[in-house]
């Protein structure tokens, strides 16, 4: 599929590819990396049931190094929608974008949260969903609704926390990053994936380039996934508004 799609992008085409992000960004990385990164193709990758919350399938199809494997391939943008307004947003970006692009998606159902008329998607950058003082979520994906929850537990203690969702992870938002580290001077990033080459890894990159900062990163802790339905792995591993929440109160 990966090879079939990089011969289509050389006649003018195109293609987009789908399957499971283990599949796409695991199993075919050699792929991806040699017949569409290295002659930086035009070809558009939509990598699905990315993470813990694929749920009962386990381990093996919980793909929690996807944005780490793809983000290190020279060239190759990486978007990871928060719903499904920002995902459809996000496939039109990738198709007007002349270039390699990973896109994930998750498999659990989320709140839709960018159901607004001011809602405007660009690539390679962060959206401000709400304004604070005190501390910095980073967020992405599925856990950015989470995060938005947490939030709001957080203004009950009378932490007034500022949530910005980055949906593309390569190219990141420099300037925002910075400017919120700056600004609030406490750092905390989420994801639905390792801590290890992910949204933490490229926040923490930047800052102490730029800004060095206490950066504290929510994720998957250098673990396997397990068997179980999505929402109480997402609870396990405290990436729920809960568990993001309680993460934050012991480490504030």
């Amino acid at each position: 599929m990966t090879g079939i799609a990089a011969g289509m992008s050389t006649c003018g085409k195109v293609p987009f590819i789908s399957t499971f992000a283990m599949f796409a960004a695991g199993r075919s990385f050699e792929q991806v990396r040699n017949a569409i990164g290295y002659p930086h193709l035009n070809v558009k990758i939509g990598a699905t049931h990315a993470g813990i919350s694929v749920g009962e399938d386990g381990a093996t199809h919980q793909c929690n190094e996807d944005i780490a494997l793809m983000r290190v391939i020279p060239g190759m943008v990486v978007i990871n929608p928060s719903d499904d307004v920002e995902a459809k947003a996000a496939v039109k970006a990738a198709y007007e974008h002349n270039g390699p692009v990973y896109m994930r998606f998750g498999r659990l159902a989320v709140p839709v949260i960018n159901d607004r008329p001011d809602y405007k998607f660009e690539l390679g950058k962060g959206v401000v969903l709400k304004e604070g003082e005190d501390m910095t979520i980073f967020a992405t994906g599925l856990c950015v609704v989470e995060a938005l929850l947490a939030a709001e537990k957080l203004a009950a203690d009378g932490i007034d926390a500022e949530v910005i969702n980055i949906h593309t992870i390569k190219p990141l938002d420099n300037e925002l990053v910075i400017a919120s580290a700056k600004k609030t001077g406490k750092v905390f990033t989420v994801e639905e994936h390792s801590i290890i080459g992910g949204l933490g890894a490229a926040v923490s990159e930047v800052l102490c380039e730029n800004c060095p900062t206490k950066v504290t990163r929510i994720g998957v802790n250098d673990v396997f996934g397990e068997s179980g339905p999505a929402v109480e792995l997402l609870h396990k591993y405290g990436l729920d508004a809960e568990g993001i929440y309680n993460k934050i109160k012991e480490t504030m």
